[in-house]
């Protein structure tokens, strides 16, 4: 499945995704003016009119959750240069952005959008994107994690691993650190039954391995844990890996990543429950997922 990221700078940004981001999509939202202050939804659907001269185009959603059932409306897109790559038939995924409350809703806009399938047929995406399937085999990715040690997918056979992306410097609350949040209610949760917390392992992954360095992943993920210096890491391992798997990582898990405005990445959100047997149980592409749903699912994984 291939992709690309639009909108957030001039010009066309490749890849994808999914997030995600969005779906998912994440990441760059310096663009996204008014979305701290307003609502905000990742929203996916089909292309039906593309308008260039009202920067407008009708969208064919899917269900957005906790906001409004499928439905067909017209959208201002926020980025001038995103419209210029969108065409009637294509699917997208986007941020929505919207002012007043989810009641009463207005100015909806999207941000962050990213074309998922083209409808065109001239258009070869130059990076082929794998989605995580359940029953799947996952590759044995080497990372360097928090401790300086590089470590395999492999070495959690046998356990339950709870996969996600993230980098340090995300300066966007409801993404990465809200990934990481997550993450740390999971971790107490199965903290308090032995047997789970024994089979099961939490992994946060960066893509940003340059900046993300052992050290700096290890004052992170104490913060996260909350233990700081004493955090052991025996149950969550922060780590990234070389450049040259980093690639091969993105496009097994769906993670799409551009540069950013300033030292800010661009990218799409993907978590992942990888079975005892080291096969894909279940995959969000986005950050709407809650804690309970997945710790579900992990538990469930559990022999």
């Amino acid at each position: 499945m291939g992709g690309r990221i639009i909108g957030c700078m001039s010009g066309v940004i490749r890849r994808l995704f999914v997030v995600a981001v969005v779906v998912g999509l994440a990441g760059c939202r310096g663009g996204s003016k008014g979305a701290a202050a307003g609502l905000s939804y990742h929203v996916r659907g089909t292309v039906e009119s593309v308008s260039v001269a009202s920067q407008e185009i009708d969208l064919k959603t899917d269900e957005i959750p906790g906001f409004m059932a499928p439905m067909t409306m017209a959208y201002k897109v926020v980025d001038p240069a995103a419209i210029q790559e969108m065409h009637p038939g294509d699917t997208i995924a986007a941020t929505l952005l919207a002012d007043g409350t989810k009641d009463d809703a207005t100015n909806l806009r999207l941000a962050d959008v990213v074309v998922l399938t083209e409808a065109q047929a001239d258009y070869v995406p130059k990076v082929q994107y794998h989605v995580p399937t359940a029953g799947e085999a996952v590759p044995d990715f080497k990372l360097l994690n928090q401790s300086g040690k590089m470590i395999g997918l492999k070495q959690f056979h046998g356990k339950v691993l709870l996969l996600t992306f993230i980098y340090t410097r995300c300066p966007l609350a409801d993404y990465c650190p809200r990934m990481s949040r997550n993450f740390a209610e999971i971790d107490k949760d199965l903290a308090a039954d032995p047997k789970l917390y024994a089979k099961t392992h939490l992994l946060s992954v960066s893509f940003d391995p340059t900046y993300d360095t052992p050290k700096v992943l290890k004052s992170y993920g104490g913060a996260y844990t909350g233990k700081y210096v004493n955090e052991t890491f025996a149950h969550w391992d922060f780590a990234a890996p070389p450049v040259d798997e980093l690639k091969r990582m993105e496009q097994y898990f769906d993670v799409g990543v551009t540069p950013g405005p300033g030292t800010t990445l661009q990218h799409s959100l993907s978590t992942v429950v990888v079975g005892e047997d080291g096969k894909v149980v279940a995959f969000w592409p986005t950050n709407d997922w809650s804690v309970d749903e997945v710790l579900a699912k992990v538990k469930a994984a559990v022999r």
